[in-house]
């Protein structure tokens, strides 16, 4: 009999017992070897940013660079005229470690530079596979390095912040876009201008995109040059700093989106032929380029390779007070297929010889180190294939995330949207779509997220309303399909938001149903920032349909966190009628009752319910939602006695078509 209680939790895991165990026995296994039997610590071995790189000494510079391949390594930069120079060389140690001292006057602050990297065969300008700062010139497009020592760097002010998880509310943003101009909006701007939104909204947290640098802005950030740089098109790292900081200040946690899974190509920006061999950080032959996404995967199997990643994770956390990560693209490390074409209908396909056991035992050892260096960081998996155990803790036999993505769940609308005419849409279905998870496993619920919004795709309130967006939003000239899509964007909000079992995302716009889609600048727009920013002069007026939803999205976060772990309330499903589109459920006072027929309206529908007075708090169909208030919210509901039932009593309602509420039991 198996101790871990993964398995005992799911008998239904017995079969793959060698293969649970197996992962948990290799993940021991290498961290024992990292941490020199127990030793040392994961964080300690984890700690590479403080060696490798530039670093600023007292009153000297070193520098220190991993390229096992090269035979000589050069600094050259404007202190220099960029040439190559024997006072600027790196010496060589051993394990293929070059280190580099200098004088104080060999490097000033704000200096760009770059290595020449000499091999066998050949030599190649490299950015520095650990540094800290990366910019671009604005004429040549070409990437450098930047000497970063400021004289009065960031010093936080907020300490020990500790991110507010009861329950956790998550605003999925990206700086660049995040300004209303056509441009590349900056830390400071989103510190000044976002921020203060994200917490009159009742979000508790923000998860930041595209923050790691990249060499193409339309890339969103997923493929990554510097894994250490904070991209420079936002500003510099002290403003980046500053507005973490704030966000603390605020009770706002700030995690970011972390890309382990994979990495860009380029040689000259990024890591691809570093020490002039192709697999010094990836995969040689077959394995090193990913199929669909025209980048390099990282060989998980190299200690080398762990250790630069699990620093990269600790840098973070130290560096930026981050208060963790969404990892993105895990799908594409657990499986040598990297998911694509499998079904996963079963348990088998799983547990077969598809799964990576390097990149699990990586993603198991990133989660002891992240909780180990901060006990209270938050760390997501992006991943869809469902593979149990993700976020289940390591000592139960799990990889050890807090959370999993519930990626099924925007799937489910847009099927429900494309799909189901509006007479067809089963609300016991989704109900139960909706809940249908491991129980020992808690989930990121969201009904769209930055994916439904790039160009390519459609928001939720594109499919509901199209081209009436543009000419017809404004109040008081509403057509039905615009009414149609702002009575059901409310509602799939409050469904999704309502039966979370961990925590709540929203793309930043979308909880105001923002008219255009994401398009980076590119030579087919003409490289227009026009589809890159939003709007937020649409959510501020009060003459369109925009300021409405984006009040409802307020007042729904704010009903849910304002509950102390609401995330952990029970389910009582007290009414599905699948003939009537009715549905109703409870978790503790609260009561959520939705109809989605598009026509009927029912009066004094009765229901099953708790016993006890109920009031009115949330209602999709108030006017000030862009409702039509057909509902009087000042009147409270008593339940009445039911003959047969001792702990449920009737309560009569008058129910509106296509609308929901949230009635609280007061008595």
């Amino acid at each position: 009999m198996t101790s871990l209680k993964l398995i005992q939790n799911d008998p239904w895991l017995q079969p793959f017992t060698s293969a649970i165990e197996g992962r948990y026995n290799y993940a021991l296994s290498k961290e024992a070897e990292l941490t020199n039997n127990g030793k040392t610590t994961l964080s300690d071995f984890a700690s590479g940013y403080l060696y490798f790189g530039m670093h600023h000494l007292s009153d000297s510079w070193v520098i220190r660079e991993w390229a096992p391949n090269a035979t000589e390594i050069y600094v050259k930069g404007d202190f220099n005229n960029w040439q190559i120079s024997e006072d600027y060389k790196l010496k060589k140690l051993e394990n293929g470690v070059f280190e580099g001292k200098f004088p104080e006057k060999a490097f000033q602050h704000g200096q760009l530079y770059k290595f020449v990297v000499r091999w066998p065969g050949g030599e190649g300008e490299r950015i520095p596979a650990w540094c800290r700062r990366v910019v671009q010139d604005d004429n040549t497009k070409i990437f450098s390095a930047q000497v970063w020592s400021p004289e009065k760097p960031y010093t936080f002010k907020c300490k020990n912040f500790k991110p507010n998880r009861d329950p956790l509310a998550i605003y999925e943003c990206h700086i660049g876009m995040a300004t209303a101009k056509e441009k590349v909006g900056t830390y400071i701007e989103f510190k000044d201008e976002v921020l203060p939104r994200v917490k009159a909204d009742g979000y508790n947290c923000i998860q930041i995109m595209a923050i790691q640098e990249h060499p193409y802005y339309g890339s969103f950030g997923y493929h990554v040059s510097s894994f250490f740089g904070a991209s420079s098109r936002f500003g510099t790292p002290e403003e980046l700093k500053e507005l973490i900081d704030t966000a603390h200040s605020m009770g706002i946690a700030v995690i970011m989106d972390i890309v382990h899974s994979h990495a860009v190509k380029n040689e000259v920006e990024g890591l691809g032929r570093f020490d002039g061999t192709p697999y010094q950080y990836f995969h040689d032959g077959g394995r090193r380029e990913h199929p669909a996404w025209d980048s390099l995967c990282f060989n998980y199997g190299k200690n080398e390779v762990l250790h630069f990643l699990l620093s990269n994770c600790k840098f973070w956390l130290d560096e930026y007070q981050f208060d963790g990560f969404r990892f993105d693209g895990v799908t594409s490390m657990l499986y040598l297929s990297h998911g694509l074409g499998e079904a996963f209908s079963g348990y088998s396909d799983y547990y077969n010889i598809n799964q990576d056991g390097d990149a699990i035992c990586y993603l198991t050892l990133a989660n002891k180190l992240i909780h180990q260096v901060n006990p209270n960081a938050i760390t997501i998996a992006e991943e869809m294939s469902g593979m149990p155990g993700l976020a289940s803790k390591f000592e139960e036999g799990g990889i050890g995330f807090d959370y999993r993505m519930a990626m099924g769940i925007p799937d489910l609308w847009i099927k429900y949207i494309k799909e189901y005419t509006d007479e067809n849409w089963k609300p016991g279905h989704l109900f139960w779509e909706l809940t249908n998870r491991r129980q020992d496993e808690k989930t990121i619920s969201y009904a769209e997220s930055h994916d439904q919004a790039l160009v390519g795709d459609k928001t939720i309130i594109f499919r509901l309303v199209d081209a009436d967006m543009y000419w017809h939003f404004e109040k008081g000239h509403t057509t039905y399909l615009a009414d149609r899509g702002v009575a059901l964007h409310k509602m799939i909000r409050l469904l999704t938001a309502s039966t979370i079992n961990g925590g709540y995302l929203n793309f930043m716009g979308n909880e105001f149903g923002h008219p255009e889609w994401i398009d980076f600048p590119r030579e087919g727009n003409g490289w227009s920032y026009k589809y890159a920013r939003r709007q937020w002069d649409l959510v501020d007026n009060p003459n369109y349909m925009y300021k409405p939803l984006g009040d409802f999205d307020k007042d729904m976060i704010h009903l849910i966190t304002g509950r102390k772990k609401y995330q952990e309330l029970p389910f009582y499903k007290y009414w599905d009628n699948s003939g009537d589109q009715v549905i109703a459920y409870g978790r503790d006072d609260l009561l959520f009752i939705f109809n989605f027929h598009p026509f009927n309206s029912y009066t004094d529908y009765g229901m099953l319910v708790t016993p006890g007075e109920y009031e009115m708090i949330l209602d999709t169909d108030d006017p000030k939602y862009g409702g039509f208030g057909l509902n009087d919210k000042t009147v409270h509901h008593f339940t009445m006695p039911a003959e047969g039932y001792l702990d449920k009593e009737w309560i009569k309602l008058y129910i509106p078509s296509r609308s929901a509420f949230v009635l609280r039991k007061i008595n």
